[in-house]
């Protein structure tokens, strides 16, 4: 499957999680979950140290969700991107999708090798939905 074909999947459906979202608006992690927002997405904001964020509940972990999510945004460091991997492959969760520099080669490979579909070369979710301040 294409990259234009795997943007396609990721957004087929909901809802969707934003795994290092932050409550400071000039980090991408805050600047993709009002991206959802503005795109009027089902969204949920996963971030260990906030109670909310963009007046939505942040969750500690992705298994403290309310509900299962169709695909995550990672917007962590590559080494963190392993564990939130690992934790998607043990949820089920089918879709991830790699900011730029949350990309980590053993992350791409644990989450191709247990059958996610994963979009991590380079796309930016800002340019793809249109994002603006």
């Amino acid at each position: 499957m294409g990259s234009q074909e795997k943007i396609a999947a990721f957004f087929s459906r909901g809802p969707h999680a934003v795994v290092g979202a932050s409550q400071d608006r000039d980090k991408y992690g805050n600047k993709v979950l009002r991206c959802y927002m503005q795109h009027q997405r089902r969204v949920f904001p996963v971030n260990p140290h906030a109670a909310q964020i963009e007046g939505l509940t942040a969750y500690a972990a992705l298994d403290a969700l309310p509900e299962p999510v169709h695909g995550l945004s990672i917007i962590t460091p590559s080494y963190i991107s392993e564990t939130i991997v690992a934790q998607a492959v043990a949820l089920g969760i089918g879709h991830v999708w790699m900011q730029p520099g949350a990309e980590s080669p053993n992350a791409i490979q644990r989450a191709e090798t247990a059958g996610l579909s994963v979009i991590a070369d380079g796309s930016c979710i800002l340019v793809v939905m249109g994002y603006s301040e």
